[in-house]
């Protein structure tokens, strides 16, 4: 991995993290099982704001390809990075697979800023940007790969007694849904904060939606409520969409 991989898009603890589970990302009903019940809901929240046929996107972060799978089988132009070869080697066998057509890279977003990347009509970034060391630096790369009215999509956790009691104690220790210190309080974000970063890098918050997931049925599906996990979507200045 070079440096550039890990200036501030990466944390080596972090992508060591998931690295080792990347053999079992796709079983529905293993340590990603909440991932496979979000993905339809971030889907879901992108589809009804963008139009995605034809559209070239960015997935940063992509892990093992749930979500770069649904944004081409929407008819999207995909390409998506991620610093944990292993989840790259999963996600290229998937698509493999099923014969979907993704264009997969062990990179980070910074990487393919230098290497001189034509900008992008939507980036998305789901679950990933509370695992970053600087989140705000990270929010300037992907502007700086869309187009002028290009679209973001973030998801990411609120950060309040809500969101440690769910998303911490309960996720991670009491029910088990998720492998013990997936996640750290002190860098969950708050929807306040995320558009305070945004703004240096000329992106507007235009929209956000809470995800509620019910971790005994396994179901999940959008809501007015962020005070846990949630979508933001964004919009670069300077053009339109």
């Amino acid at each position: 991995m070079s440096q550039a991989g890990m200036h501030y898009g990466a944390d080596a603890a972090e992508l060591a993290k998931f690295d080792a589970l990347a053999h079992r990302f796709w079983d529905p009903r293993g340590e990603f099982r909440p991932l496979h019940s979000l993905n339809p809901v971030r889907a879901q929240f992108i589809a009804g704001r963008v139009r995605l046929p034809g559209a070239r996107v960015l997935d940063v972060g992509c892990g093992g390809g749930l979500l770069a799978e649904a944004l081409a089988d929407a008819g999207a132009s995909v390409t998506a990075i991620d610093l944990a070869p292993s989840m790259i080697e999963v996600a290229r066998l998937h698509a493999l697979e099923r014969g979907v057509t993704i264009d997969y890279r062990v990179m980070g977003a910074e990487a393919l800023l230098a290497a001189g990347e034509p900008p992008y009509d939507i980036v998305t970034c789901m679950e990933m940007l509370e695992h970053v060391p600087d989140p705000a630096a990270l929010i300037g790369c992907f502007a700086r790969l869309l187009r002028p009215g290009g679209e973001l999509f973030i998801s990411t956790i609120n950060r309040n007694a809500k969101s440690f009691a769910l998303g911490i104690v309960a996720a991670e220790y009491v029910l088990r849904l998720l492998p013990r210190g997936t996640h750290e309080y002190a860098r969950f974000i708050r929807p306040s904060e995320l558009a305070a970063m945004a703004r240096p890098a000329g992106c507007t918050l235009i929209d956000l939606a809470g995800i509620a997931y019910d971790p005994f049925s396994g179901r999940s599906s959008l809501t007015t409520d962020t005070a846990v996990n949630y979508l933001a979507h964004l919009r670069r200045e300077g053009g339109t969409s």
